[in-house]
This record gives structure tokens, C-alpha cells and sequence, in this order.
């Protein structure tokens, strides 16, 4: 077992509270609370953000490295790209944010295996990586289902 750690306790701490933002989004939607809305996009905009936080996270890697060739540079853009697109249903009135959501949550929960496939994350960054994609997609996911189901209500009345 690697008992080797790149990640200090301070990096481990705050990753874990950068859960903490979807929650109360979560928490907020989910309660019918008067800011259930507002949560909505909060927890949208800070699940893009993450995600394309991710994406210069593999850039940085592969420069880094010195041994990235273009495919990974056009694949550390993606997830800024696919953000915004994420969002442009909202800005022509679509249905919005929980089908995106559901899309973004689903993106963060693969994108440990961008990480995998790039070869340039260590084994314990890995794990922290593991833990905080399932966390954050996995709340994302849950927030896009509770926006969908807000949504719903709202319209039945």
C-alpha cells in the first residue's frame, strides 16, 4: 500500500468543504425554501465552475509534464466549453437548470477517468479525486432531480 501522501491535510480538509456549497444548495432546493431558486443556479454556476476548474487542472498537469500533445489541451477546454453550453438553455427560457445539472453532475462523477486516461494525477490525488468527483456529481445529480421536481410543482399550481 502507498503510504506515500502528495496532499496535505490542509488540501485534504478543503477539498472535502468544497462539498459543502452543493449541499446547501441541495439543501435549500430540496426544503421549497424561498431562495429554492436562486439555490438552483448557485448550485449550477458552482458545479461549472468546478468542472471547469478541472479543466485548467489538466492543462496545468500536461504542461507540466512536458509530454502533452494537442489532444490534451483541446481536452482540458472541453469542460468550460461544455459549461457554458450547459447554460444556454436558461438564456433562451428552455427548460433549465435541471436537465443541466443532471448532465453536469453526470460529466463531474466520469471525470476521474479524464485524470486516469491522462496518466499525470498521483495515486493519492487520485483517491482525493475519487471521493470529491462522487460527492460533487453525485450532489449535482440530486440537485438537478430536486430542481425538476421544484419545477414541476411550481407549474402544477
Amino acid at each position: 500500500m502507498d503510504t506515500k501522501t502528495s496532499l496535505t491535510r490542509t488540501a485534504r480538509t478543503l477539498g472535502y468543504a468544497g462539498l459543502l456549497p452543493q449541499i446547501l444548495c441541495l439543501g435549500l432546493t430540496v426544503s421549497g425554501h424561498e431562495y429554492a431558486y436562486t439555490a438552483m443556479a448557485g448550485g449550477f454556476a458552482y458545479a461549472a465552475a468546478i468542472f471547469s476548474f478541472l479543466g485548467g487542472m489538466w492543462w496545468g498537469q500536461a504542461i507540466q509534464s512536458g509530454r502533452a500533445g494537442a489532444g490534451t489541451y483541446l481536452i482540458a477546454v472541453l469542460p468550460s466549453l461544455i459549461a457554458v453550453a450547459l447554460f444556454l438553455p436558461w438564456s433562451f427560457g428552455w427548460e433549465w437548470p435541471g436537465p443541466a445539472l443532471l448532465f453536469l453532475g453526470f460529466l463531474i462523477l466520469g471525470s476521474p477517468a479524464v485524470d486516469r486516461a491522462l496518466g499525470y494525477a498521483q495515486n493519492d490525488f487520485m483517491r482525493l479525486r475519487m471521493i470529491l468527483s462522487t460527492g460533487l456529481g453525485g450532489l449535482t445529480i440530486a440537485l438537478g432531480f430536486a430542481s425538476m421536481q421544484l419545477m414541476q410543482r411550481s407549474l402544477a399550481v
